[in-house]
């Protein structure tokens, strides 16, 4: 089972907090910070260090993690973990397209 699946079976909430850890885990990384180093949820990105070329190697990443499309628009028009986690957490609360196929057949 891909994490992919696995966070789609978890409640909004489970999944929320599993993919703000996630993504706080790598960007965590990226930015060569410590466990105990503080990184706010609300905070910008480039606040943080963060270009826009290392936002797009971020995207790149959880995309293929996680099988689904981040919208550029979505790291630039509100850079925040925050935001990132609301939409990844919608985006995987759908059902995709080749999973409905199958059921619908």
């Amino acid at each position: 089972m891909t994490i992919s699946q696995r966070l789609r079976e978890m409640s909004s909430l489970e999944r929320r907090d599993a993919l703000e850890e996630l993504v706080l885990a790598y960007l965590r990384n990226v930015l060569s910070m410590t466990d105990d180093e503080d990184f706010a949820v609300d905070r910008s990105y480039f606040d943080m260090g963060m270009t826009s070329l290392t936002l797009t190697d971020a995207r790149d990443y959880l995309q293929s993690l996680l099988d689904v499309t981040i919208d550029a628009t979505v790291l630039f028009n509100e850079p925040t973990v925050g935001h990132l986690v609301n939409y990844l957490t919608d985006a995987l609360s759908e059902v995709p397209a080749d999973e409905e196929t199958i059921h619908a057949a």
